[in-house]
């Protein structure tokens, strides 16, 4: 795969897929930079190699032109992180974007409109792909977050490109994730959370063959719980996979590796952070109350496993994080993985809600890696084709 690092950039406008799906509070301001600092030195070697950078982003999920996902709501935050001027023109194709493109000097840097107000761009349309085309030299992807997706911008525009390649943050992506594929020393610890198993059994069984513990919190930890024959109350399950946790966890003992569930849980009788609370050891969760947490005995276990890691993968809260009263699981996984790192350890933290928590609690310099994309990781360390990374391979 060629990286930035592989272009000559001087004097060309280069086309740059980046991952600026950001957060916004009520009045539109950006509430978590993390995506647009990823994309900072991206934008800053192009610049100082004598080019420009034209940007292009997708932001939420419009369904049709709705100005709450104009990212004119971010150009002000990005210019502030990346310490440039940011032109911003209120359209990605067509005549006004050609024009702007156009008109860009070396040095300068240019925010094209949200790719999704055209259907055309999550439908890998080739002929909204070649309109994009049209406004660079060069086309480089550093969004890793949508690399698993086919669209126009990340895997159809670089058809029309003899000169491509990928941005900082995708070859990040790729080296921090075999340090835990390929060269990830023992005990490597995988802690897999979220509510479903269905959304992890290609990773799970991946791990199978690498790690040495898989710590299981989360919703998905009903799941096998119920498989063993506990009772899960209202507790979110999956029914229709209690053979395939029954499946996982024999053919984990056969290889040797621990999988290790929760000892306790912390239930409410409501799915409310004002709901009653309590807390009950595996396995006996009376009816009418559900599952919302780790406990503290399941936190003391998981974090001593962690401890004594030494490469250290996360993807999942344990609870239902953004409840405070049902944080604390997911908070003490944070608390012990950055430990883990002070001692040595390598640790990959894999994005979306796991990310969110390393983040919010300050902890983003204090671990080995942050994924910018969840669900990108979690298909490339599954081993599938990502469309957007084999687009400029």
């Amino acid at each position: 795969m060629r990286t930035i690092n592989d272009l000559s950039l001087e004097n060309k406008k280069a086309l740059v897929r980046v991952d600026f799906n950001v957060p916004l509070d009520g009045d539109f301001n950006v509430t978590d930079t993390t995506r647009i600092e990823a994309a900072k030195p991206t934008i800053i070697k192009i610049l100082e190699d004598g080019g420009s950078a034209i940007l292009m982003s997708h932001l939420g999920r419009p369904k049709a032109k709705e100005a709450e996902f104009s990212l004119k709501h971010i150009v002000e935050k990005v210019q502030e992180v990346i310490g440039v001027q940011v032109k911003f023109v209120e359209d990605c194709v067509g005549a006004a974007a050609e024009e702007a493109a156009a008109n860009l000097q070396p040095g300068e840097v240019l925010l094209l409109e949200n790719l999704r107000y055209y259907k055309e761009e999550t439908k890998g349309d080739k002929g909204f792909a070649e309109q994009l085309s049209k406004l660079g030299d060069v086309y480089i992807n550093d969004a890793f977050g949508t690399a698993h997706r086919a669209h126009a911008s990340t895997a159809i525009v670089a058809e029309f490109f003899e000169e491509k390649a990928a941005g900082y943050v995708i070859e990040a992506e790729i080296i921090n994730a075999k340090k835990v594929l390929e060269t990830g020393v023992s005990p490597i610890t995988a802690i897999m959370g979220g509510s479903k198993i269905s959304d992890k059994i290609l990773i799970v069984e991946k791990l199978l063959n690498i790690a040495d513990n898989i710590i299981i919190g989360g919703g998905m930890s009903y799941t096998f719980i119920k498989a063993l024959g506990g009772k899960i109350g209202m507790s979110i399950c999956e029914d229709d996979k209690q053979d395939l946790a029954l499946d996982l966890l024999k053919r984990a003992k056969e290889n040797n590796v621990n999988i290790i569930l929760p000892l306790d849980t912390v239930i409410a009788d409501d799915f409310s952070n004002d709901a009653n609370i309590q807390t009950v050891v595996k396995g006996e969760i009376p009816d009418g109350w559900e599952g919302l947490d780790i406990g503290p005995k399941t936190r003391e276990l998981f974090s001593e496993t962690i401890a004594n890691s030494k490469t250290v993968i996360w993807n999942g809260p344990m609870g239902v994080a953004e409840m405070e009263n049902f944080a604390h699981g997911t908070v003490a996984i944070a608390h012990a993985v950055k430990d883990a790192t002070s001692k040595g350890a390598f640790s990959l933290i894999g994005g979306g809600d796991s990310a969110a928590a390393i983040n919010n609690l300050g902890f983003g310099n204090d671990v080995s890696y942050v994924s910018t994309g969840g669900g990108a990781l979690l298909e490339y360390m599954e081993g599938k084709v990502l469309p957007g990374i084999a687009a400029i391979s």
